[in-house]
């Protein structure tokens, strides 16, 4: 009682936050006549006087009023929009890092051009995040407009795009591009061995659209980069044909924590035909620590066959399982389930099983986005995750009040006891609001579910569309004609995220599809007259009351159900919606619909009758906040270990990073030889002890095969007053002379590249096994809460000794592989070079049999593999390295024996002998 008086008198914390804005708008506002008077040229002369009072010690907030006059003028004449009040607060709530919470239809895309403007003046590129590749390729084509009348450089980033073209685009102002992108190239770039190579320029401000649906739903699946590993489709066929042997007693499932638990009664079966099909010796139990493979093949085709779908969680296509991502229904191409599940499902398909994959590089989206120094989001709906939003991210969540006031109509939920009950009242709405023209979007949780109601309209001759994952190339076309008068859509969650469903239909799309059908016809004519058409069409489509919008179900999640609504009732439009359930939904029968149907029963409810009630809605609204309470929690542990993870990575890319940037890394080899030769010494020579108690005979050993040295340590103890710390000067010093040596034999310049390849590459190679061991230690810790220790902090202590044991195997390899390189001889390098011709020369003659087919081929482009967006990924061509084209024949200059003829080409460059291979591979070989 008191906190509402509060509310009244002193106004939300929202209000404050919308009101302290309101006399930055009102500056903004009273410069446009200054700003309407400059012509275009003058425009771009601001944007370059902002960044001269920027570099003079201005700062941005100073700034911001006249950038967002700049801004919204440049908007107004490249756009024909003129920015609202509202876009303008929303561009200041960004700018801020803050999270904007605008309805939909009130122009994000829009508003976000502001923040973005205002920071790209500081010369360190803005980064804008989209849900797909189309609104990223959608978005930087339309609002490059915008920037390209301030003088600013748009790009966009797109799966499989060429080198080239993605760096241009990351050195823009402003880049668009999705969540996965970015992710992904933040892993190859630090999978890369060149500076040159490297595309993300730095991490400093992102505005991510559809902020809930990166940064909450899909926070939980990592970004992986991985490389195939074993082949074991065989065991996982083996596996599948027990699974549907398997009786009801042999197993439970857990649908709210989807897990799968065999019974005692299954275990025993198990282990029984296991055994019989030579699947699991004789004599071996399942909870052998031999048995883990196989118990763990048998765990995912269990899930894979109980809590894996198809057509709700997958489909099957061209022979692939595609994955349907769960809040927007659309296909996720690429992205595999990792841990073997995927396999699991494809042996349950009878499809392909591809092999497993070993993960070369991860991140989660959350510590991804914590990399930028600024952080901004905008969506429909956001505050129901506000706290979580602001513990992960510290984005605090404003409301950004509508331009108009929301006409929609919001029913109470009606409750039906069976699913078939619910679907005769849907079948039946969608008939009467058909009947008078009204447009319907009805809106389902799978693509199960949608095909099925378009089955029972189609008996019903309800003429319908159906957007789900099988249609999604109809995405924009579909959602274009949802508004039609009488047009009834059915769709899955995918149904227009970042587009709009227009009433009376989108006039773009109706003059696009009139030019395709009169080619010949005026263009402008043309628009003329299906603009006057469509003005009608829209006054019908909102006499019968606006786009109704029809749920069929309750989602886990608040938001997306929020999100569906908002469909309708966009700037000001009428609209409705309506929720019909059923007491056999997923959520209502998890969430324990039995003693409601035992007390509907009691009641008498009759076949066909609802419930509706407003405590209804706030009874399922509690259960959904409980099932969001507990995916926060899976996503809070989640990311409390991959912190863990984070750390380490943080020093490993950084490293990196410092060792590409350097052009002599000699000091860090050698500090790494001599604390090789540290550890050496205290092992064979332990400090305080006789020197009739050293091992000499294995530090000789020890010596040849760790520094490449035939150092005489035998007869060191012998000597007098050569103690430990003699040891290890000569030492250093031998192998200084041996690696000046080999510097003098390689050139300075090569012995540098030597180095640094060497290092990079051992670099990577203990980060891919260090990962792969914390995957297996994380996998098991679990059990260590049996014995009453905390699983996270037992993670973290041994987390932090492999770490120091990575280090320490770092220096050890790369000392000993700087020890065994060595020159070619003359008789090698004519081998080479013979092997090397004979190659070039079968290629050539291969090329020339295949010219005609290769040169149709390449017409036609040829085909790519999917770059991956989740939990398992393939790299893609290039990852690792670049790749060039061989030249037509050698360097004019060039002379095999003569290395200062060479030039200076990179490790993946083109050799410059003309043999058309890498210089790696060719005259840079190390051996």
């Amino acid at each position: 009682m008191l906190g509402k008086f509060a509310r009244k008198v002193f106004g939300t914390p929202n209000d404050r936050k919308i009101k302290a804005t309101r006399p930055l708008v009102e500056k903004i506002n009273a410069l446009e006549p200054e700003f309407e008077k400059l012509d275009d040229a003058g425009l771009i002369a601001k944007t370059a006087d902002f960044k001269e009072r920027l570099a003079g010690g201005e700062s941005l907030d100073s700034l911001l009023p006249e950038a967002f006059a700049n801004c919204r003028e440049a908007a107004k004449r490249a756009l024909g929009l003129r920015a609202f009040d509202v876009q303008l607060m929303g561009g200041i709530f960004l700018h801020q890092g803050s999270i904007a919470e605008m309805k939909t239809g009130e122009g994000k895309t829009l508003m976000s051009t502001f923040a973005a403007y205002l920071n790209a003046l500081t010369g360190r590129g803005v980064h804008i995040v989209t849900v797909n590749d189309y609104l990223a390729k959608r978005d930087a084509e339309w609002m490059s407009n915008v920037y390209g009348a301030l003088g600013l450089t748009t790009g966009a980033i797109y799966p499989r795009q060429p080198e080239a073209e993605k760096a241009e685009a990351y050195a823009c102002d402003i880049t668009y591009a999705t969540n996965n992108e970015l992710g992904f190239d933040y892993l190859r770039d630090n999978m890369k061995s060149e500076i040159s190579q490297l595309h993300q320029r730095d991490h400093y401000f992102a505005i991510v659209d559809e902020v809930d649906s990166i940064l909450i739903d899909e926070a939980r699946t990592p970004l992986i980069i991985s490389g195939p590993a074993d082949d074991r489709s065989e065991l996982y066929q083996s596996v599948d044909k027990l699974i549907p042997e398997m009786n009801d007693d042999h197993f439970s499932v857990d649908e709210k924590t989807r897990n799968v638990t065999f019974t005692d009664e299954g275990n025993e079966w198990l282990e029984e035909n296991l055994q019989a099909r030579g699947l699991l010796p004789e004599g071996q139990s399942l909870y052998d620590p031999e048995s883990t493979t196989v118990v763990h093949h048998v765990n995912q085709a269990i899930r894979a066959h109980k809590l894996f779908q198809k057509d709700k969680d997958y489909i099957v296509r061209d022979g692939e399982v595609m994955l349907i991502d769960e809040f927007t229904g659309r296909m996720m191409a690429g992205r595999r389930l990792s841990d073997g599940l995927h396999q699991a499902i494809e042996a349950k398909e009878a499809v392909e099983i591809k092999p497993e994959n070993v993960t070369l590089a991860s991140v989660t989206f959350q510590n991804y986005f914590r990399l930028y120094e600024k952080l901004g989001g905008m969506t429909g709906t956001a505050v129901t995750e506000a706290s979580e939003f602001m513990e992960i991210y510290g984005l605090g969540v404003v409301e950004v009040p509508t331009n108009r006031p929301i006409a929609r109509i919001d029913d109470d939920d009606a409750v039906y006891r069976t699913a078939k009950e619910k679907y005769d009242a849907i079948v039946k709405k969608i008939g009467e609001s058909h009947a008078k023209g009204q447009p319907v979007l009805v809106g389902t949780t799978s693509i199960e579910k949608s095909e099925m109601l378009s089955q029972l309209l189609t008996q019903a001759n309800l003429p319908h569309n159906v957007l789900n994952a099988r249609q999604h190339e109809q995405e924009a076309q579909i959602v274009a004609d949802a508004g039609k008068l009488g047009a009834v859509t059915i769709a899955t969650n995918m149904a227009g995220r970042g587009t709009d469903i227009k009433l009376g239909g989108n006039v773009d799309f109706k003059v696009m599809e009139a030019i395709a059908a009169d080619p010949d016809g005026d263009p402008e004519a043309i628009r003329a007259r299906i603009e006057e058409a469509h003005t009608a069409d829209e006054q019908a489509v909102k006499d019968a009351g606006g786009l109704y919008v029809l749920a069929t179900e309750r989602h886990e999640s608040r938001r997306i159900d929020n999100q569906l609504r908002g469909r309708s009732g966009r700037q000001g439009d009428p609209g409705r919606s309506s929720f019909f359930l059923s007491l056999e939904d997923d959520l209502m029968r998890i969430f324990g619909s039995d003693r409601l149907d035992k007390v509907l029963s009691s009641l008498g409810m009759k076949e066909g009758e609802a419930i509706v009630h407003p405590w209804v809605n706030k009874s399922l609204e509690r259960a959904q906040a409980k099932v969001e309470g507990r995916n926060f929690d899976i996503r809070k542990q989640l990311l409390k270990f991959d912190d863990v993870m984070n750390d380490q990575r943080k020093v490993i890319f950084a490293q990196r990073r410092e060792i590409m940037e350097s052009k002599d890394i000699s000091e860090i080899t050698t500090e790494m030889r001599e604390e090789v030769i540290d550890e050496l010494v205290d092992i064979y020579c332990p400090p305080r002890s006789y020197a009739d108690q050293w091992n000499l005979q294995g530090l000789y050993a020890a010596c040849i095969e760790k520094l490449g040295i035939d150092a005489p340590v035998m007869t060191w103890g012998d000597e007098d007053g050569v103690d430990q710390d003699e040891v290890k000067l000569r030492l250093e010093t031998l192998t200084a002379k041996v690696m000046a040596e080999k510097e003098a034999a390689f050139g300075a310049d090569t012995m540098r590249s030597i180095e640094k390849q060497f290092l990079l590459q051992t670099i990577d190679k203990k980060w891919r096994e260090h990962l792969l061991t914390l995957e297996h230690l994380r996998s098991v810790v679990g059990f260590r809460s049996y014995a009453q220790r905390d699983p996270l902090n037992e993670y973290k202590n041994e987390a932090f000794q492999l770490f120091e044991n990575l280090l320490d195997g770092l220096r050890e390899d790369v000392t000993q592989q700087l020890a065994q390189v060595r020159p070619m001889t003359e008789e090698e390098r004519q081998k080479m070079m013979s092997e090397l011709r004979a190659q070039q020369e079968a290629m050539q003659r291969a090329a020339a049999a295949a010219q005609q087919p290769q040169a149709a081929a390449d017409a036609q482009g040829a085909p790519a593999s999917s770059e991956p967006a989740g939990l398992s990924a393939q790299p893609a061509a290039g990852v690792a390295q670049a790749t060039g084209s061989a030249p037509d024949g050698a360097a004019p200059d060039f002379d095999e024996t003569d290395p200062t003829t060479w030039g200076s080409p990179g490790r993946n460059d083109p050799c410059p002998c003309g043999s058309g291979d890498k210089f790696k591979h060719c005259h840079g070989r190390i051996t």
